[in-house]
């Protein structure tokens, strides 16, 4: 990911790669996969702690899968991630999409998953994520869609939080309801051959809420985005545990209920 004109809303505590570890390439890259075969170059856009580009490599081997951050601190999470898998055909690189140091037509795929959102011009990001991409190879975009979440029970202290969070994630130059506007930045971007799918998680049963809302309790307490709706006075202290019994409670409901919507495509370069 980039941090041009924009900051990174989340941040890398604990309890937010906790959610970042849990994606695979089946859970948020399945739309991609039976467009993979071993021996291609694949580039990881925003690769975070690098659970997914440690299995889009493992499907491309002997291929390689680049992986960019962009800090390295960010990007060693990712390195750690591969060695700890023995996975040997990755490698790293910090970059911003925006204006990335790799020659025109580098890879057959270029991948990123909630990416776009956080980046300060997404439409710019597209376009060059499509100038290392081969003639004929694959852009692969996923971002969820905030304003797209649906929960149930429909406690107040969640629709607070979402709120707050498009409002901290916007002051921060990004755009939280990425997911629906993917295709529309490709077709600006100048793609032509787009297939746009739309995916979801959901999280219901006792262990996914507890996992999810124990996530959250904690984040909008600890994370990045809680500094920032402090210093910003986009919310108090006292506001944000309020905000965090309300996951707490949620997760503790047995009818509790939580979809997140995706936005997909397949951009052909």
């Amino acid at each position: 990911m980039s941090s041009k004109d924009a900051v990174y809303t989340h941040g890398h505590h604990e309890s937010v790669l906790r959610s970042h570890r849990w994606r695979t390439v089946e859970n948020s890259a399945a739309y991609l996969l039976p467009h993979l075969r071993p021996g291609m170059s694949l580039l990881d856009v925003g690769c975070g702690p690098g659970t997914i580009t440690a299995e889009l490599a493992a499907r491309i081997a002997p291929g390689v899968a680049t992986a960019v951050e962009v800090t390295a601190e960010a990007l060693t999470l990712a390195r750690t991630e591969a060695q700890r898998r023995g996975q040997s055909n990755v490698e790293f690189f910090v970059a911003d999409v925006h204006a990335m140091e790799f020659p025109d037509d580098t890879f057959d795929v270029v991948h990123a998953h909630q990416v776009l959102q956080h980046v300060g011009d997404p439409v710019r990001a597209l376009r060059e994520m499509r100038r290392v991409c081969r003639p004929g190879g694959i852009v692969a975009v996923r971002d969820s869609d905030y304003s797209a979440f649906t929960w149930f029970p429909g406690l107040p202290e969640l629709d607070e939080w979402m709120d707050l969070y498009q409002r901290v994630a916007r002051a921060n130059g990004g755009e939280p309801d990425a997911g629906r506007r993917l295709l529309s930045w490709a077709h600006e971007a100048g793609f032509t051959d787009v297939t746009p799918t739309a995916s979801a998680w959901c999280f219901a049963t006792p262990e996914d809420r507890a996992w999810w809302g124990g996530m959250w309790a904690e984040r909008i307490l600890r994370s990045d985005m809680a500094g920032q709706a402090v210093a910003s006075g986009a919310a108090t202290e006292d506001d944000l545990r309020r905000l965090s019994d309300g996951w707490r409670t949620w997760a503790a409901d047995r009818d509790g209920w939580l979809s997140i919507l995706h936005g997909e495509l397949l951009c052909r370069a």
